[in-house]
């Protein structure tokens, strides 16, 4: 089984611990977070756009402007950066039926499967930017 992020995911989480590692008022370009945190720079306007409408992200237009946290690093979780880009995280077809869980109820693994997802969902909203980022 494999557990991985979208890329999309990837780079949010990337760029929110870049801001979260700069100066408290300092403010960060893309290009200057795509460069410090390897991520292709024509992808994270999209990602930044995301992040500021989850008001994870503040934005400042302008030649002088950029990106900051528009909270503390501790006030924001793993998991919300996560679905600012990609949505809800749950799940919602079933692993043996190929589509919703049946009124008639639920397929063989789906309590299995169920546990495991509330529990990766429990550990992202329990990790916060702060958590991962030793200077903020």
């Amino acid at each position: 089984m494999r557990l991985e992020l979208t890329k999309r995911a990837d780079y949010a989480i990337r760029a929110v611990v870049a801001l979260a590692a700069a100066a408290p008022d300092e403010r960060l370009s893309v290009r200057r977070i795509a460069a410090d945190r390897s991520i292709p720079v024509r992808f994270l306007p999209q990602v930044m756009t995301d992040l500021v409408a989850a008001a994870i992200v503040e934005a400042t237009p302008g030649r002088t402007g950029g990106y900051r946290l528009a909270r503390a690093a501790g006030a924001i979780s793993v998991l919300e950066v996560v679905e600012a880009v990609e949505g809800d995280s749950r799940r919602r077809t079933c692993i043996l039926r190929g589509g919703a869980c049946a009124l008639d109820g639920v397929c063989d693994v789906h309590h299995v499967f169920a546990a495991a997802q509330e529990a990766l969902i429990r550990q992202l909203g329990g990790a916060t930017i702060a958590s991962l980022t030793p200077t903020a």
